[in-house]
């Protein structure tokens, strides 16, 4: 079975409803990165920075994996599919996929700020974390997200994924965000790679040989029949 390795983006979950983080109106137009997103925030106002990521967990509750979530889903009929995602949120769980790399982390989850290793998984019923709340080492409970200036501890292994493509695809990326971006020198040459976006994405290495201009719904629909014949 092909291997295909889908790399996504804010664009993918904005049809769910989530907020993107750049762009006109995104995220960051409201909030500062170095006050929600960075050590330095956390450790000048911890507060805030759970009562942000709080707020993005009640958000997240409230919507749904969108068309696209599940189109990648029904690709699994034909192809093993592995998504790297940028995404914190977990829509492309919530569709039925099952082999996905979170590169930023995840939402849905809390971490001891001292050990990256040490985690919590977070329900829908008890989502919120506060000061006080502790990891099993007794630390307190931080976000489970990577912030400006900390490794991205999966990137070794979503080039490991991008590397052995057969077929690769782009979806709802802008390829401005590294290392994320970088995936796209790690494909073999010559393989098929195909970007859906509504919006015109500069390809910072060449390899796009598909540009589809559609959001995440429409693009992955139209991914399936090129790939598959199926309408």
């Amino acid at each position: 079975m092909k291997k295909l390795v889908v790399l996504t983006g804010a664009g993918m979950s904005a049809e769910s409803g989530l907020a993107v983080f750049r762009g006109s109106y995104g995220m960051w137009d409201k909030y500062k990165i170095e006050d929600v997103a960075t050590l330095d925030g956390w450790y000048q106002n911890p507060r805030q920075v759970l009562d942000f990521y709080n707020q993005r967990r009640r958000e997240l509750l409230n919507v749904e994996p969108n068309a696209g979530h599940k189109g990648l889903k029904e690709l699994e009929k034909y192809f093993d599919v592995r998504i790297i995602t940028q995404n914190v949120d977990n829509l492309h769980e919530r569709a039925g996929s099952s082999n996905i790399i979170h590169l930023h982390g995840e939402l849905m989850s809390a971490r001891s700020e001292k050990d990256e290793d040490i985690r919590v998984k977070l329900t829908s019923e008890d989502c919120d974390i506060h000061i006080g709340d502790k990891a099993p080492d007794g630390a307190q409970l931080r976000p489970d997200i990577i912030w400006f200036g900390e490794r991205v501890p999966m990137m070794r292994y979503a080039g490991e994924w991008a590397s052995e493509a057969d077929i690769f695809v782009v979806i709802g990326t802008s390829l401005n965000v590294y290392p994320a971006a970088g995936l796209l020198a790690f494909i073999k040459s010559g393989i098929p790679v195909y970007l859906i976006d509504p919006n015109e994405v500069t390809d910072p290495y060449g390899n796009v040989t598909h540009y589809i201009r559609k959001g995440a719904g429409e693009g992955v629909k139209e991914l399936i029949t090129l790939l598959t014949g199926n309408k």
